[in-house]
């Protein structure tokens, strides 16, 4: 099992998709540098369309007798029409759960760390043709902020223009008409372990999660990271980025406090070795290690 231990707490990857996205770095991050991008790991570029690579993956922890999910992908069966790529997919996603160890109803708690399309779908599954929630035991835990930006009746406008259509509808409103849902500000202690806080900028409520258990750190930043350029040029924004300031002040910070504590990141969506360590380079940082993971063509 694709598993590595932190102090008392386990953390192993679930994959969902592991493949392109359909879009060149220049289109997804334009700010990042093409030297950068040739220098990278080679799991994060096709080598025969030029276009970005990511995994969708969710980050399983246990800890403190308690199982917790850490975002839950695409889905299936989502009808996404201004994000095609993520649209009908049918993924054995459960089935890797399963392996794991976890049916869906063993899940105390589910994560979401911002209430983008590629990190709520499996929130919910099509059931007697109504979406309905995966993991009917858990509490799902999701930033107010995120919520009432990306709720339809609140008519807000999103960089990401109408890429998140549907998702609150099929993946956020279902769990939480079901009384499902906590919805949190400032900052949520889950338990002595594990702790969310506000990350804003790439979404308005991006968060992060951060552990601490005896003398092992890791934090799970979510989209505050894509790529390995970002880490390097943490200035560069995805095209995705709400608030494209705040989010490159909330990358240098987080990244900053990781390099100065030892604390392994945990991004959402990097392939190949899933987490890195990260040190300070003069005004920016560098990848001093990675974690553990075995990359998904292995498996």
């Amino acid at each position: 099992m694709d598993t590595i231990e932190l102090g008392d707490v386990s953390v192993t990857r679930v994959w969902e998709y592991h493949g392109s996205v359909e879009m060149t770095p220049e289109v997804f991050f334009p700010e990042s540098s093409r030297q950068v991008w040739e220098d990278t790991e080679p799991e994060f570029l096709d080598p025969a369309t030029g276009n970005v690579r990511a995994a969708i993956q969710t980050w399983l922890l246990r800890s403190g007798g308690r199982t917790i999910l850490v975002d839950t992908g695409v889905g299936n069966h989502k009808e996404r029409p201004y994000a095609p790529v993520w649209s009908h997919l049918s993924t054995d996603f459960l089935g890797n759960l399963a392996r794991a160890g976890v049916r869906p109803e063993d899940v105390d708690v589910v994560v979401n760390t911002h209430l983008h399309v590629d990190h709520v779908g499996w929130n919910t599954r099509l059931e007697d043709r109504a979406w309905v929630p995966t993991f009917p035991n858990a509490t799902y835990l999701m930033p107010k902020d995120d919520f009432d930006f990306w709720n339809p009746a609140n008519e807000r406008t999103a960089v990401l223009g109408r890429g998140n259509q549907n998702v609150f509808e099929d993946s956020v409103a279902p769990v939480h008409q079901a009384g499902l849902v906590r919805l949190w500000e400032h900052g949520h202690q889950i338990d002595a372990h594990l702790r969310l806080e506000p990350a804003p900028g790439h979404t308005p409520g991006s968060s992060v999660l951060t552990l601490a258990s005896g003398t092992d750190r890791a934090v799970f930043v979510g989209d505050l990271v894509h790529a390995p350029a970002q880490v390097l040029e943490p200035d560069a924004n995805s095209c995705f980025c709400e608030d494209p300031a705040e989010a490159r002040a909330t990358r240098r910070r987080i990244l900053g406090e990781a390099a100065d504590t030892r604390t392994l990141v945990f991004p959402a969506h990097f392939p190949g070795g899933g987490a890195v360590e990260v040190a300070r380079d003069a005004d920016t940082f560098v990848i001093k290690d990675w974690a553990s993971f075995s990359p998904y063509e292995q498996r």
